[in-house]
């Protein structure tokens, strides 16, 4: 049976739990941000970033229920976010600046990988020691991948007949097992997880001529968000870089433990352990661009976009009436 507990009793308990201080109130929790983060590509090391983020309640301290999404390309991971099926992406900042340049909404909220990482790798018993002996080789790669934009600037800058170096695209998946069969003795990709990659499944540490060594100059990777949600709702944003940070900078006191995030989100069969953690490595050790004076972490360096915009107006005939800081913003970055 039911027993009614007189009125003012029940005033009196509250006025002394609330003297006492613990008087918690009672209704609906806060309701969290449902925020979406599309990654490059399949998740590899440096994407243990934003899981470690989500163990460590980072985001969730901001107010953000975030979910991480695979990937299929920069390219695809920016025009989510143009189209706004995903919030945020990971995206290469070179693809963000050209598709924005076309008038994609978008734009850097932030820069995590701070400096380029495209390269081409050779094979170390291909006797290709220095760059100038790409010529009357094939390269292999993907179409339409963003490491490709730029390696003809690089070749010229280098001194290199770009008519000499025969290109191959190959699928994705295909490429580092072609590579590692020597159906062409070297390949395209970014330093931060093809070296990892070829290594993993019994290559050897391959020949490496990175674009930066001759003259490609750009940031590497950034947080692409909307214009529309960085104008409509700021506060969203400057939450979510801010966990995003805390994240990096917890990864690269722990990277171990970041990998174990990434492991027991995306599971053991989705992710190589070692593999990811030279991966996080490579991202842990470009944080800061050369032109980053502050040593800030996040920081879009006007210096690195205006030359990432040089070379595309140079070499790929873009046409644009924008500035490079039309293309980021630093005011989430505290």
């Amino acid at each position: 049976m039911n027993r009614r507990i007189p009125f003012g009793i029940l005033i009196g308990a509250f006025v002394l739990s609330f003297v006492a201080g613990s008087f918690t109130a009672v209704g609906p929790a806060e309701a969290m941000d449902k925020v979406t983060l599309r990654t490059n590509w399949l998740f590899y090391g440096s994407h243990g970033i934003f899981y470690y983020g989500k163990d460590k309640g980072f985001y969730e301290e901001q107010g953000i229920a975030l979910d991480v999404r695979q990937g299929n390309g920069s390219g695809n991971a920016v025009r989510l976010v143009a189209n706004k099926n995903d919030t945020f992406a990971y995206a290469s900042s070179s693809t963000m600046l050209n598709l924005a340049a076309k008038d994609a909404p978008v734009i850097s909220v932030a820069t995590i990988d701070a400096t380029g990482a495209d390269a081409c790798l050779c094979r170390p018993d291909s006797g290709i020691k220095e760059i100038k002996d790409l010529e009357g080789k094939q390269v292999m790669t993907t179409a339409a991948a963003s490491v490709n934009t730029f390696f003809p600037v690089a070749l010229k800058n280098a001194g290199v007949d770009a008519s000499k170096v025969k290109i191959v695209n190959v699928a994705e998946a295909a490429l580092v097992p072609s590579y590692l069969q020597n159906k062409a003795p070297c390949i395209l990709g970014g330093i931060d997880d093809k070296p990892a990659e070829i290594k993993a499944n019994g290559g050897q540490d391959p020949v490496i001529f990175n674009y930066a060594f001759y003259g490609v100059y750009q940031p590497g990777y950034s947080i692409v968000a909307h214009k529309d949600l960085v104008k409509d709702n700021p506060d969203l944003v400057h939450r979510f870089v801010k966990a995003t940070l805390q994240a990096t900078a917890a990864a690269q006191a722990n990277p171990d433990e970041c990998i174990d995030s990434l492991v027991n989100w995306a599971g053991e069969a989705a992710v190589e352990r070692k593999q990811a953690r030279q991966v996080l490595d490579v991202t842990l050790s470009i944080l800061i661009s050369p032109n980053n004076t502050q040593k800030k972490i996040g920081l879009n360096v006007e210096k690195d976009w205006a030359s990432a915009m040089d070379l595309f107006k140079t070499y790929k005939d873009l046409k644009t009436d924008k500035i490079p800081t039309d293309f980021f913003t630093n005011e989430f970055i505290d």
